[in-house]
Formats: structure tokens, sequence, C-alpha cells
């Protein structure tokens, strides 16, 4: 008989190696792993990788003591998978080791570390659980907590990471009264508008889901399209669409709406979420650099950025980056910037927004495009939505951090900021 539980924990060690060895992403990695689990075991192998992962800085301090060296890294994963049952889970601790020797085992190259998988996770299960609540909060990887301590400060960045390890808030949009849905939800209306719902629901079985009154987008991401506030008739371009939260927000008010992508495969959920929302857009699988059009009254670029600010969703990015892309990144940006430019009216308005941390993808982006177009301005004033605390808005735009709103969950942080074209 197999050990009781082993395929999501071999389904989320495999998903754990892919991150930390290969620079995978889990988006693309969760469904084509875990499509022949059943439901429950699906679950299960989300959750463990995604703890280990949101803690992983604080398995390795456990760990660290009772390795001389640095075993394998696939071996590091199983020690780490196995602390975080033990520490986190509460797990029987019997069962745990057990069960992480057997995935030793099952592997060729690594079986003659058995041994050492047993003694360690024996100790780590003997005094582990009692010092992990007495260790740091888990640190962000080097390559960005350098980069945020030089950009806010070592007590922002500590605040952030608090953030990271609470994890995510669900949060959706609406199409209607946020208010109404939140009671129908058994959630709350932020100031934002945004509802948040009760962190352990069923998405798919709660009311109005399967008629498409409302979509899950975090409540920074939901600012951009109601920053841009498109009007009926209006024509409305929305850059870098994908997955479609924005283009179902700028569809929803009446707006006449372009959705551009360069991903054929990415655009298909945004078919699949206009559809199910009964909303209507126009669809383009493009690049945006050699697209072309009539001037649009408004564009809405939400451009390909490092992604630093949704780390509390997405625990692997920081394992599966290391930054080196950022540049590469920025010259993107500015490309875009330049474009969207060029595609809109005279006297339009070009919402710009990353969901990064880092002031290069932001604020130093906005300087830069006012040093290149002179004539061009910033209307702060659009940015002071209901629900914006004006303390995030700056000379250059609307920052958002993982920390603000902290009491009721936190947010992403993105940075927004509104162009108006001469």
């Amino acid at each position: 008989m197999g050990i009781p539980g082993q395929a999501p924990r071999q389904a989320a060690l495999k998903l754990l190696n892919a991150v930390t060895g290969e620079g995978a992403m889990l988006s693309d990695l969760l469904p084509k792993t875990l499509e022949t689990l059943p439901a429950e075991e699906r679950a299960r192998a989300a959750r463990l990788v995604l703890t280990c992962l949101r803690w992983m800085d604080r398995a390795d301090r456990i760990l660290g003591p009772y390795l001389q060296k640095r075993p394998p890294d696939s071996v590091l994963n199983v020690l780490r998978l196995g602390t975080v049952e033990l520490c986190v889970d509460g797990a029987a601790s019997h069962g745990v080791v057990n069960a992480m020797v057997g995935l030793v085992k099952a592997d060729r190259t690594t079986e003659r570390l058995s041994g050492l998988v047993n003694a360690v996770l024996r100790k780590v299960a003997a005094n582990g659980p009692q010092k992990w609540d007495t260790l740091p909060i888990p640190q962000m990887p080097k390559w960005l907590r350098k980069q945020l301590i030089a950009d806010y400060g070592k007590v922002v960045v500590q605040q952030i990471e608090m953030a990271h390890a609470a994890g995510p808030a669900i949060d959706v949009t609406v199409n209607g009264d946020p208010a109404e849905w939140a009671q129908k939800l058994g959630g709350q209306v932020l100031p934002t508008g945004t509802v948040r719902l009760p962190a352990q629901v069923q998405i798919t079985t709660l009311p109005g889901f399967a008629e498409g009154r409302w979509w899950i987008q975090d409540a920074a991401a939901a600012l951009p399209a109601k920053i841009l506030a498109a009007q009926p008739a209006e024509r409305v371009l929305d850059l870098c669409a994908a997955p479609g939260g924005k283009t179902m927000q700028l569809a929803a008010s009446g707006a006449d709406v372009t959705a551009l992508d360069i991903s054929g495969p990415r655009m298909q959920r945004v078919t699949e979420n206009l559809s199910r929302t009964g909303l209507s857009a126009k669809l383009v699988v493009a690049d945006a650099l050699h697209f072309d059009d009539a001037p649009f009254d408004a564009i809405l670029l939400d451009a390909p950025c490092s992604a630093t600010g949704t780390i509390r969703r997405h625990p692997d990015l920081v394992y599966a980056k290391d930054g080196s892309d950022i540049p590469a990144l920025f010259a993107l940006q500015l490309a875009m910037i330049d474009k969207a430019l060029t595609l809109l009216k005279s006297g339009g308005r070009l919402v710009y927004s990353t969901c990064s941390l880092l002031i290069d993808e932001g604020e130093e982006q906005v300087r830069d495009a006012l040093a290149r177009h002179p004539d061009l301005m910033v209307d702060l004033d659009a940015l002071a939505v209901p629900g914006v605390d004006p303390s995030w808005i700056s000379e250059t735009g609307l920052r958002t951090r993982p920390d603000y709103l902290a009491q009721l969950g936190g947010m992403d942080g993105f940075f927004i900021t509104v162009f108006r074209k001469p």
C-alpha cells in the first residue's frame, strides 16, 4: 500500500523543483502538472507548494543548523516541504517523515540521501514547531530586497514582507452595486469599491459567478481602469489586455473597446471572460509596437513588467526570476509608452500602469517620458478616485503597496499615472 497523501506531495515537489531549478512560473506549470489529480488533491498540491514558497526563507532557517552542507536542490526541496508540513500545517511527524523519505527513495539519484532526510526531519519535528514563530518574517531574495530597500528604506520593505507572508485576499470587481454584491457574497466593500470575499470560499459556487456578474481582480489591479474612467461611446484601447479584467471594466462602461495582446492563448482567456460576463470588445492578437489604427480617445497600457507587486499571490516569482530581465522590460515599457502616444488623439488620456514595486518601472518611466515629450502632461487630479489615499499620490503618479490597507488584508503593488496628450 502506498503512503497516504503522497500524490499531492509528489506533484508539489515536481512544481517546486521546476520553480527553483528551472526558473519556471507556477501559472504555466499548474494546469499540466495537476490535471491528472482529483480536485481535492489538486488543491492540496497547489496549497502545499505555495505555502512552501511563501515560507521558504523561514524553512531554510529551521533546516540550517541540521545541514553541514547544502544537499542537492531536489533533496533540499523535499526537506522544505517536510518542514512546512510539520511547522505550518502541524502534521503528524511520523507520517511526514515517512512521506518525505519516500519521495527521496523514489528517485534513484537521491535515494542514497534518504537517511539524511530521515535524520534531519526528525530533528525538525522535535524542535521546529516551537521555533517557527520566533523566527523573522521571510525575507525576499537579495536581488530584489536590495533594490527595494534603496527605493523605500528597510522599514517599508519589512512591512511589505509582512504583507507577503500574510498572503493574498480574494477580491472581485462587480458589474453592479458593490454593497449589494458584498451582502450576497458574504464579503465587504473596500474603500476603492472592490468587494473582498472571505478567505475560504469556493468561487465557482457563489451567486453571480456563472452569470458573469463579477470577476476576480485585486483591488489595486482594478484602479487603472477606474482612473481611465471610460465614457459611453468613447473609443478605448486596452493594450496588453490578457487575461481581461481591465477589458471587462472598460466594456462595462459602455465604451467602444479594442483589446490587444500579443499572446493568442492568453487572448483566448479574454474571449472566455467576455463570454461569461456578456460584455463585448473587439479583440486583436498583435504586437502592440506594430499595431496601427485610427486615434483613440483613451488608452490603458498595463505594461509588461517584473510583476514584483504581486508576490503575495505569486510567491514563486522571486525564486523563478533573478532580476536579469528588468533592463529589457524597462526598454519595452519605454517603447510602448511612445507607441501608445502615437495611437492617442490630441487631448486624449493614456493611463500607464505596472504591477511592479520597482521605481524604475513606474516613477522613473514617467520622468523619462516627460523628458522625451516636453509637451506631455501628467493629470494628477484624475488619480484621485474614491478610496485612494492622497498620500499614495506623488508628482509622478499613484503608488500602491502590499502593506497598504493592511488592516483590511492588503493589496497588490501597482504604479499608475495618467498622461494627457497635447
